[in-house]
């Protein structure tokens, strides 16, 4: 009887502990099937088409798989580039570029992008000073009046930018290679040549470097007042070649930020961006302040033994600015080798230290 008893209780805990374990996992199951209301009624985990529900926030994964698409779709797209030789198909944001002028290179560093491939600096060295750390690695091209084509399609660019002032005749070469597009010229025009650089790799960085360049002219222009009467020359000296530089690079800076010319130099009267002297033509230089280039390339100083030669010249000792001493030896590197956004913010840095003191 006992025995039975037994069997009986062991039965009845056993049927009850299988009903609480069906009970739990009922339970459990609860939630991947429907939501209950306080009434007791089971509701759709998900309301209908067209509720107000909010969305379900995405895994992880769905996350990581719309980034990686939406990055597939912006490598993918195309964007027509209207340039100086007229259009070209750019695909995606290029990253392996080459530069083939000086402006170029300026700016599409200036822009955050490092070329694979660029000319070398004018004076050979082969980076500016200024910009050598952020083209370490970078591998020179050729002259930008003579780049190489071959070592520029051995390094496979996606992007090649030149001027078809400099490069027309190699356009067909170069397109061949990767897609190109060029400036019309380079200079005078290098606000426009860094907006065709910011459109075609960074639109907004472009337009916010411009900005602030067109804002830090404002500000200067204000705080100068009446000093902006100040009439200024700009003088080269090379070792064949002594010049006043007119409009240029550095000429229109110089006229955006509101400094004159003398008389003698007003752009109406010449033809040309430059005017090449002889010594006679000394007095053409005078104006309120000078500011003169030297160049010393390749570790030479022919163009320190022009500047010695030419200041000794009577001539130029009876200048006004000379008697006034109001001579400045500027960079030619920032005031005309560059010729780009950052050579002339560069060249600004100098107009605020020697007009305003700081």
């Amino acid at each position: 009887m006992h025995s039975r008893s037994h069997r009986r209780l062991n039965g009845f805990r056993s049927g009850r502990i299988l009903a609480f374990i069906m009970a739990i996992a009922s339970l459990l199951l609860l939630p991947a099937c429907s939501s209950q209301t306080s009434s007791g009624v089971s509701q759709p985990a998900e309301k209908p088409a067209g509720s107000t529900q909010e969305k379900a926030t995405p895994t992880p994964t769905a996350t990581a798989t719309a980034t990686v698409a939406a990055k597939a779709d912006s490598a993918n797209e195309v964007r027509v580039i209207e340039h100086a030789m007229g259009k070209t198909d750019i695909k995606g944001t290029p990253r392996r570029i080459v530069t083939l002028t000086q402006d170029a290179t300026d700016g599409v560093l200036a822009l955050g992008f490092t070329p694979v491939g660029a000319v070398e600096a004018w004076n050979g060295t082969p980076w500016y000073d200024f910009l050598k750390d952020k083209l370490a690695g970078v591998k020179p091209v050729g002259q930008e009046t003579q780049p190489n084509l071959e070592t520029i399609a051995g390094l496979q660019p996606d992007l090649i930018i030149g001027t078809k002032m400099r490069h027309e005749k190699i356009y067909e070469e170069l397109s061949a290679i990767a897609p190109t597009v060029f400036t019309e010229t380079v200079g005078m025009t290098w606000k426009d040549n860094f907006q065709l650089y910011g459109k075609v790799l960074n639109p907004a960085k472009g337009t916010e470097l411009l900005s602030a360049w067109d804002k830090r002219v404002a500000d200067f222009k204000q705080q100068m007042g009446d000093k902006s009467k100040t009439t200024v020359s700009l003088v080269r000296f090379r070792s064949n070649q002594v010049r006043i530089y007119v409009t240029g690079f550095p000429g229109k800076v110089l006229e955006e930020v509101g400094l004159s010319r003398p008389e003698s130099q007003q752009k109406e009267k010449h033809k040309t961006q430059v005017i090449n002297l002889t010594k006679e033509q000394i007095p053409l230089m005078d104006a309120d302040i000078l500011f003169y280039m030297t160049s010393n390339w390749e570790g030479k100083k022919e163009g320190s033994l022009a500047q010695h030669e030419w200041m000794d010249h009577p001539l130029w000792k009876n200048l006004g600015v000379a008697k006034a001493n109001k001579l400045y030896e500027v960079d030619e590197v920032d005031w005309n080798l560059t010729g780009g956004i950052q050579g002339a913010n560069r060249m600004l840095d100098d107009l605020h230290q020697i007009f305003l003191n700081k």
